[in-house]
């Protein structure tokens, strides 16, 4: 307990003011509850080994004192985002967490509520510190820990509301708990609709997940040169991430309620076209689309017309030629480049 004038500030008031906030779930526990992560992330690694290079820093996860040594415990927070109005035409083209993607907006509610709560914390006395692009820990381990929710066999975190909601963490200097009985019920032995449904066979088993041939990680971190990827004909017609594994899944059923506006994304969403990504300005795709769907870097915004290009082909129709063929002008040389090869592609198969 902390006193600060007068207001004394407990594990409990720290989670009221989360969810007074607009949070759906807060829990904290001790910073040793982290310890157990790297025997399980040593196991993925081992599974798969072309994964080392990726996973080898978060051992870092379960060794928070090394760089923090005055933290104690993790607040961890969930923020459902399974409100919002996701427009028809980007379902099953983009994924609807980047589509209200939070972490950076700063005109969503989630990202004023994460700004309130890191100021509550501060004002309250404590030594925070924050990560809000990708946390500072293991965040679905921690939020598991703390009891807010359970980790299902497509490697997601469930509330009882489902999975669509992301995990937030602040780390703090105090030695609180409040750890709470998780509601989701686990999954029944006999389903494996995610397994079955994984386009590219990245999800092989029950929480088992190779995060290198996974559609979303394809389409955002991997898939530089879609010439050569192997796995490219398994994208489908996904753009920018992938939401099958969790659209399958039986407990998000009745997830999704399409109530709210996500600041913006009703304007933006008709730019985001295949046919109108591949013609898009790169001063537009710099300036206003990179800052929304920011797991593409920069200096590499080309990317989005490739993405799209191989949605295109993958789903081709006759119609789509004249677009093709004028992306072979286009200013970006790997644009240029894979525009070029569909057409020798499609030339081959007629």
């Amino acid at each position: 307990m902390i006193c600060m004038g007068t207001i004394m500030i407990t594990a409990e008031k720290i989670v009221q003011n989360a969810l007074s906030l607009g949070y759906h779930k807060c829990g904290i526990i001790p910073v040793e509850l982290m310890d157990g992560y790297e025997a399980r992330l040593q196991e993925r690694m081992d599974r798969f080994p072309e994964t080392k290079g990726r996973y080898e820093d978060f051992r870092i996860f379960s060794h928070l004192r090394d760089k923090y040594p005055w933290v104690n415990a993790i607040v961890i927070c969930s923020y459902w985002y399974g409100k919002y109005r996701i427009p028809e035409h980007l379902k099953g083209r983009i994924a609807k967490y980047y589509l209200t993607d939070a972490r950076r907006d700063r005109n969503s509610d989630g990202y004023k509520a994460s700004v309130a709560f890191e100021r509550f914390l501060t004002d309250s006395g404590l030594h925070v510190e924050t990560d809000r692009d990708f946390g500072l820990t293991a965040l679905r381990w921690a939020g598991m820990k703390a009891g807010i929710g359970i980790i299902r066999k497509n490697n997601f975190f469930y509330t009882e509301k489902g999975s669509y909601q992301y995990l937030e963490a602040f780390l703090i200097d105090r030695s609180f708990e409040h750890i709470e009985e998780p509601k989701a019920r686990p999954c029944p032995d006999n389903c494996g609709l995610c397994i079955k449904s994984c386009p590219s066979h990245s999800l092989e088993a029950p929480f088992t997940m190779c995060r290198n041939t996974c559609v979303s990680c394809l389409t955002t971190w991997d898939g530089w040169d879609y010439r050569k990827e192997p796995l490219r004909e398994n994208i489908g017609k996904w753009v920018y991430g992938c939401d099958v594994c969790q659209d399958v899944c039986p407990f998000n059923r009745k997830a999704w309620e399409d109530a709210e506006e996500f600041p913006g994304l009703e304007e933006l969403s008709s730019h985001l076209t295949n046919e109108e990504l591949v013609k898009a300005d790169y001063t537009w795709l710099h300036d206003v689309l990179q800052p929304k769907l920011w797991y593409i870097p920069e200096d590499k915004v080309w990317r989005y017309k490739t993405n799209a290009l191989n949605a295109i082909f993958n789903n081709y129709e006759p119609e789509y030629l004249p677009l093709i063929r004028k992306a072979c002008s286009d200013p970006s040389v790997e644009v240029r480049r894979f525009a070029q090869w569909i057409l020798e592609q499609l030339e081959v198969e007629e």
